[in-house]
């Protein structure tokens, strides 16, 4: 459903505080905007929200199945052949949230599919490539991603980058991050970055995208930013360019597992940093990378599984490795 940008009905002042920012400090601010939204059960998604949110414009007894672009009656809901169910667009298995709410509730997230459509796009990252999906003309499925038909390329883009910027770890919820690869899950990532941004910048939202964002702020009582102002993405993430020419660069990181020091290095001359956090959160060491090769100091830290985060110059993470210390 590829269109050009209509007008929304966006509450007056509802993005005063994130006009001017970019990047991190952007994505800081639209998360304030939209958290905390009034939340509804697994069950209230298929009784009625979707119903409304996704309802055909020609018929008002159907639903538009997301990947399909099928018309599918609201009553044909169920695990049969011809049925539509709920699609979590954020895989739910990418962070472990489950069907409760608020993430596996989320109705920005989550779309009318047809059952075996749904089946064979599972919990796959989202990237080009592939053989045709049947059912589902348009789409394409491999081993390790999905791509979406090209009507609705932008509203998967768009729905992922919501997710990324809605939930970012605080009251117990699940700290979401888009990355630029694929076989993400079970990790709360998903991908690929550069990939959704092209389809972000190919398929600009249209007027259903744009209606179905009025009837989910009327429940959740919050909005997809990016749909209301989708120059928002570039400002967090870039451009598709800027994106693949910062992954060309191959990070790798020994020896795993470490007693006392570990190497970052790189395959080119690179300028990020680095951050050590433990199972509970904490940062326990941080610093800049600007040599191909770098050595760091675990001396004095405890025996057990670390996480290493590195992160580009406007906080975007780029890479992270499982990292575990021994003893002596």
């Amino acid at each position: 459903m590829a269109g050009t940008i209509l007008s929304a009905q966006i509450p007056e002042g509802y993005y005063d505080n994130a006009i001017g920012k970019t990047g991190e400090e952007l994505k800081e601010a639209l998360h304030e905007i939209i958290d905390d939204h009034k939340e509804y059960s697994y069950n209230a998604l298929r009784d009625y929200i979707l119903k409304e949110s996704d309802e055909d414009p020609d018929n008002s007894n159907n639903v538009i199945l997301i990947y399909s672009g099928i018309s599918r009656s609201k009553s044909d809901f169920g695990g049969n052949v011809g049925d539509w169910n709920r699609e979590h667009v954020w895989a739910k298995s990418h962070g472990d949230f489950g069907n409760t709410a608020p993430a596996g509730t989320d109705a920005h997230h989550i779309r009318p599919a047809d059952v075996q459509v749904n089946g064979i796009r599972g919990n796959l990252d989202f990237d080009n490539g592939g053989s045709p999906v049947s059912g589902a003309p348009g789409c394409k499925v491999d081993n390790d991603s999905f791509e979406a038909r090209d009507e609705v390329k932008g509203d998967v883009a768009r729905m992922i980058f919501y997710m990324a910027t809605r939930y970012e770890g605080g009251s117990g919820e699940p700290d979401l991050e888009v990355v630029d690869w694929v076989n993400t899950s079970p990790d709360p990532e998903h991908g690929k970055l550069s990939t959704l941004l092209e389809w972000h910048a190919s398929d600009l939202p249209d007027e259903f995208e744009n209606n179905r964002n009025e009837v989910v702020f009327g429940y959740q009582e919050n909005r997809n930013p990016f749909i209301d102002h989708p120059e928002f993405v570039e400002d967090i993430w870039g451009d598709p360019t800027s994106v693949t020419n910062m992954t060309e660069i191959s990070i790798s990181v020994f020896p795993n597992p470490v007693v006392d020091y570990f190497t970052i290095d790189c395959d080119a001359n690179s300028n990020f940093q680095y951050s050590l956090v433990d199972l509970t959160g904490r940062v326990l060491l941080e610093g800049d990378i600007q040599n191909q090769q770098s050595v760091i100091s675990l001396l004095g830290k405890t025996a057990g599984l670390y996480l290493l985060i590195l992160t580009d110059e406007s906080g975007l993470q780029i890479d992270q490795f499982k990292l575990m210390k021994t003893s002596r």
